[in-house]
């Protein structure tokens, strides 16, 4: 095979590596935040590992919580936003232990609630 030819096939691997790269960069970036942030909390609710959880401050739009994993401690933050309707008028009600989902490979990816699952714990009304 002369030089000629294989800088020819070199180049058009390139161009059909860098095409590729421009296609799945320009898809991910058509997928908008919210649909993105479901993902992720679908995704950590089926493969995600149970934990413990305390949850600091809750406000209409924010739950913020802290837990420990394998002797490491995180404080992390839910954007509540598409799943308000799921949760109590008051709350603040939520303050308190509760259950998280985390991911195995990075522990500080975590959710305390999603579309398909709670770990959040309600107290009754006569409390």
């Amino acid at each position: 095979m002369s030089p000629g030819t294989k800088l020819i096939l070199l180049g058009a691997a390139g161009v059909g590596t860098v095409s590729f790269g421009a296609r799945v960069a320009l898809r991910m970036l058509r997928v908008n935040p919210e649909k993105r942030e479901r993902k992720r909390r679908l995704e950590l609710h089926r493969h995600g590992r149970l934990g413990d959880a305390l949850v600091t401050e809750a406000t209409e739009m924010m739950l913020y919580y802290a837990y420990s994993v394998r002797g490491v401690q995180y404080e992390a933050s839910q954007d509540l936003g598409g799943l308000r309707h799921l949760l109590p008028a008051e709350p603040e009600r939520l303050i308190g232990p509760a259950s998280l989902k985390y991911s195995t490979r990075n522990p500080g990816n975590s959710i305390l609630i999603c579309e398909e699952w709670s770990g959040l714990r309600v107290p009754s009304q006569a409390a």
